[in-house]
Order: C-alpha cells, then sequence, then structure tokens
C-alpha cells in the first residue's frame, strides 16, 4: 500500500523476508532529511521508519524513550544513523542514541540496558561488522528479550548486508561468529544466546537499504 503523497508502490517484500526500495516518487515537502534528497533510497526508507515509530510510540502507555537506535558506529555513525536521528528528532520522537563507543574490556552500562527496555521502538541497524562487536550483540539480545517479554517494536534495517546473512550466520556475521565462539567457547551460552537472538531478529520484517 503505498504512502500518502506518493505515486507508487515503494517498497516490496522479498522471498528472504526484506522490503527493498524499487523507486520512490514521494511528495516530501514536509520532511527534510539532512544530506538525503526527496525522492532517494534512503529518504523513503526515513520516511517509512519515521511513521512505523511513530505509529508504535503513539499507541503505547508513556515510556522515557520513543525510539532506541542500536548500531555499530564505526559501519553507521557519521553517515546513515546520524541522518536518520536528526530526522527522528525534527519530528518529535525522542530517541536514544549511545554516543560513546566502548573499548576491549567495557561492559556494557546498566542505563544503556534501561534505556532499551524504556523504549517503545528499537531500530537496529544490522551492517557489515555489526556481529563483530560483543556489546552490540548483547544490546540486540537484549532487545529481542524486551520484544518477547516487555512488548517492544523491534524495526530491523539491513544496511549493505542480506537478511539470510544475519539470520543464518553467513559472509561477515559467519566469521564474527565463529571468532566469538573462539574466544568465548563453542559451547559458551552467551554466544548461542546472541545466534538465537541473530536468527529472531534476522527473521523479522525489515528494510534493506544498499545506498546511502
Amino acid at each position: 500500500m503505498p504512502f500518502p503523497g506518493s505515486h507508487s508502490q515503494v517498497f516490496y517484500r522479498g522471498a528472504n523476508g526484506v522490503a527493498y526500495l524499487l523507486r520512490s516518487r514521494f511528495i516530501l515537502k514536509h520532511l527534510h532529511f539532512p544530506k538525503f534528497q526527496a525522492n532517494t533510497p534512503a529518504s523513503a526508507l526515513f520516511h517509512q521508519i519515521l511513521m512505523a515509530a511513530a505509529a508504535a510510540s503513539s499507541s503505547k502507555p508513556k515510556r522515557n524513550y520513543d525510539v532506541f537506535l542500536s548500531f555499530r558506529g564505526t559501519d553507521v555513525r557519521n553517515n546513515f544513523v546520524s541522518h536518520l536521528y536528526t530526522a527522528l528528532d525534527q519530528h518529535g520522537l525522542f530517541t536514544y542514541i549511545d554516543n560513546e563507543e566502548l573499548k576491549k574490556g567495557q561492559k556494557i552500562s546498566p542505563a544503556l540496558m534501561k534505556a532499551i527496555e524504556e523504549s517503545h521502538v528499537a531500530i537496529i541497524v544490522f551492517s557489515k561488522n555489526y556481529a563483530s562487536s560483543p556489546w552490540c550483540l548483547e544490546e540486540m539480545a537484549k532487545i529481542m528479550e524486551c520484544k518477547a517479554h516487555n512488548d517492544l517494536i523491534v524495526l530491523p534495517v539491513f544496511y549493505k548486508v542480506e537478511p539470510r546473512e544475519v539470520r543464518g550466520g553467513r559472509e561477515s556475521y559467519g566469521r564474527a561468529m565463529a571468532k566469538h565462539e573462539s574466544n568465548f567457547g563453542k559451547d559458551s551460552e552467551k554466544v548461542k544466546r546472541w545466534k538465537e537472538a541473530l536468527f529472531d531478529a534476522g527473521s523479522l520484517f525489515g528494510w534493506g537499504l544498499n545506498d546511502g
């Protein structure tokens, strides 16, 4: 179903469960996306995410955050995610974004985990190096736990990766999980939990973006 103001269907759901961008003729005069011009795949994707996040957060009892963003900073912090955050903020969606890159040996703060619990929507931006970070995987596992128990809405974005890579442990995700098994042990409960969460998250309906 096209969005209001559009002249054509922009997304289709492929056999792999991801919504791919076809072409956009949206009238985006009320939306502003820094550095992304209207009628591009990125701006159309932002529009879809904004609508989904706004609908989900408005229909729930009040929580501290409308949206929690989970992403690998070295991949997308200074491009896709910074523009997405700005778009969310401009449209009144109070969004939690972690501006600190954890260093080796550091642990995820309880405040960050609490922020996930206190959000209506979590947007997971799966990128090439997402699974190489134990902290990203811990965030993602917590998000999927809150989806099951706290009614958290999860919106995955597959940024230059395929959903099958995420849920099936292929390509960079397969290499990353093999390294984690080497570090934590092949029978590690932590790694098993990460794999299960990746499978579940990668099986959700989401959006694919290969540009931006």
